[in-house]
């Protein structure tokens, strides 16, 4: 009789069946709408990849990457008992990553994998929460500092602003939260399919972070400024200007990666 052989694909197959408590957390918590999408379009992006590269990859598995998908495995089940889910799902995402890891030739975009792998997860609502709030007040201060350079009059209290004595508040999509996560979006899925080395990858992370920041304050103040007009901003010029601005920022983040 012939030994059955069980290829890397059947493998980390079996893994993630394994962490399945992880995964059912993750789709009930998009399901019911406690989350954006947004993780839907990083794990499709990383499956392709997986499956355009699956040729290439080894016969056998790097035995000391094994031992850290172990590690990180047993850490993510007992995580499940004493930490709250989306830190047990962040461990069940490293150790699927690092077995994915072993299974890789040399010199393979490590780093950008590990990247859209988090960006998988449901994060966006946490991040928000815990998040969103500096941004906004960051995003709000930056912006009245850029008005009155201007010459318009313009205060920050708290997360609002009072533009021309009108009062404006800068609410939770002006935050930057999903900006930034589109941004490093394009930015790992650029550097995963043209095989950007590691360093170069992290690198290049800082500054699309101020590009970020940066759009993010931009857009805000040119929406403050037009809003704060006597005739105001239509509901349909708002979210055509909002657009230009991730267009722009995302835009950037490729072409910093690339």
């Amino acid at each position: 009789c012939r030994p059955v052989i069980v290829t890397a694909p059947a493998w980390l197959a079996m893994h993630a069946l394994a962490l399945w408590p992880h995964g059912a957390w993750a789709a009930r918590r998009v399901a019911d709408g406690s989350d954006d999408p947004l993780g839907i379009a990083a794990l499709a992006v990383l499956l392709l990849w997986l499956w355009l590269t699956r040729e290439s990859l080894r016969a056998t598995p790097r035995l000391a990457w094994l031992g850290v998908v172990g590690a990180l495995t047993l850490a993510a089940t007992a995580a499940l008992f004493v930490a709250p889910p989306l830190a047990a799902a962040l461990l069940a995402t490293l150790a699927i990553s690092a077995h994915v890891f072993a299974w890789l030739p040399d010199r393979s975009p490590r780093a950008a994998l590990a990247g859209l792998s988090l960006l998988a997860l449901p994060l966006i609502a946490s991040l928000q929460f815990y998040a969103g709030y500096p941004l906004r007040v960051f995003t709000a201060q930056f912006s009245a500092w850029l008005l009155q350079a201007v010459g318009m009059s313009a205060e920050r209290s708290g997360a609002a602003m009072t533009v021309n004595q009108q009062l404006v508040i800068v609410d939770a999509p002006c935050s930057g939260v999903q900006m930034a996560w589109l941004a490093y979006f394009a930015a790992c899925s650029v550097a995963l399919f043209t095989r950007r080395r590691d360093l170069g990858f992290l690198q290049r992370l800082p500054l699309i972070s101020l590009v970020v920041l940066a759009g993010n304050v931009l857009r805000n103040t040119t929406l403050v400024a037009l809003e704060a007009r006597p005739q105001g901003l239509a509901p349909w010029a708002h979210e055509a200007i909002g657009i230009v601005w991730l267009v722009i920022v995302v835009g950037l983040a490729v072409r910093l990666m690339a």
